[in-house]
């Protein structure tokens, strides 16, 4: 069985990328950050989700992107609340956190080498990415050469990484049957921006979220404030 690293944030988005990695017959490890977010709920769905999903592995790193800032996810900044879907599609908003998608999968290919994994998973999406420039095909195709270029296992030969985004063509609501069809268990995930004991429905992530699952013809089981 060939080992996959999975990028687990805890939202629904990463969830069902994980369980397409396992269905596709990777042998999951799990990565997760711990790099000053606002909140830490999404580290507890990650691993909840990571053991119900049976990884193999699963690695949760900490570093501190608070020093850098420039974001409301790593900043003194307000989220956003209330937006229409044509404001959250308007420029790129203040819940992006700068190079964090390169950031990460620097992490994730350092773990595949060691590993000897070649495979690495991330749950974006290009449909529903609220304006991230980090989510868009170029940059994953960008990331994949640079890192057999960068890398003692691609400069040598001994194999070729791939950056495997399987939802980057699907909206919300395709992401959300997607799983459904795959048995993830969405009770377990989280996708609020602004954490605390219910998701808020009103951030951009929420909204998405909701839209998702109307858009799917399901319930979201979470339970909103």
């Amino acid at each position: 069985m060939k080992k996959a690293i999975v990028l687990l944030s805890g939202g629904l988005d990463s969830a069902t990328t994980a369980a397409i990695a396992k269905a596709e017959g990777f042998e999951v490890y799990a990565l997760s950050f711990d790099y000053g977010q606002r909140h830490s709920r999404e580290l507890e769905s990650a691993r909840a989700v990571a053991k119900s999903l049976g990884a193999a592995g699963h690695l949760v790193v900490e570093f501190d992107m608070r020093g850098i800032g420039g974001s409301a996810l790593t900043d003194d900044i307000e989220v956003p609340l209330d937006r229409e879907t044509d404001e959250m599609a308007g420029g790129i908003p203040v819940t992006y956190v700068p190079a964090r998608n390169t950031i990460f999968l620097s992490f994730a290919l350092g773990y595949a080498e060691a590993l000897g994994a070649f495979d690495i998973f991330i749950g974006v999406s290009a449909v529903d990415y609220s304006g991230y420039p980090d989510c868009r095909p170029e940059f994953l195709a960008s990331f994949e050469q640079t890192a057999n270029l960068a890398t003692k296992a691609g400069v040598e030969g001994t194999g070729r990484f791939s950056i495997h985004a399987p939802l980057v063509d699907l909206s919300k609501a395709d992401t959300i049957r997607r799983g459904l069809e795959l048995g993830v268990d969405y009770s377990l995930t989280w996708s609020c921006y602004l954490g605390g004991e219910r998701p808020c429905g009103r951030c951009d992530s929420c909204k998405l979220r909701l839209a998702g699952f109307a858009g799917a013809g399901a319930t979201d089981p979470l339970d909103y404030t």
